[in-house]
């Protein structure tokens, strides 16, 4: 499935401006493009107790499921100064909604582009099969 990549980047940019992210200023904002064609999205929130901390893609994830929705690919807008992929918990969350060829892209606010699969991002993920 083609995914709209310049509408993701765009929803994903929104979704940054929107980070709370006043300790570490690592502003993150993703789109996730799913099933029936919809974009949905997040940012990281961050916590005066770090640990508690939330991810802009599981943030995102947690809006896809509550809407129903089937992952197809993955956008990130990244304040820094290479493009980052997800860190590895978001990866292993990603891992549970998705299949290994999950297109994964990230752009940084230069305009600078890098992309991944999910599988080559996390070529051993846990999964349901090893319970």
């Amino acid at each position: 499935m083609d995914s709209p990549w310049q509408q993701l980047y765009a929803a994903a940019d929104s979704a940054r401006l929107r980070a709370h992210a006043p300790y570490s200023k690592f502003r993150v904002g993703v789109a996730l493009f799913v099933d029936d064609g919809t974009i949905v999205t997040g940012c990281n929130v961050e916590n005066a107790s770090y640990g508690l901390t939330v991810c802009a893609e599981r943030n995102a994830i947690g809006a896809m499921v509550v809407a129903g929705r089937t992952l197809r690919a993955v956008a990130l807008v990244v304040d820094s100064g290479v493009p980052t992929p997800p860190c590895g918990a978001c990866r292993q969350v990603l891992a549970e909604f998705a299949e290994p060829s999950l297109e994964i892209r990230s752009r940084n606010l230069l305009g600078e582009e890098a992309k991944w699969t999910l599988g080559g991002l996390l070529p051993a993920a846990f999964s349901r099969s090893f319970l």
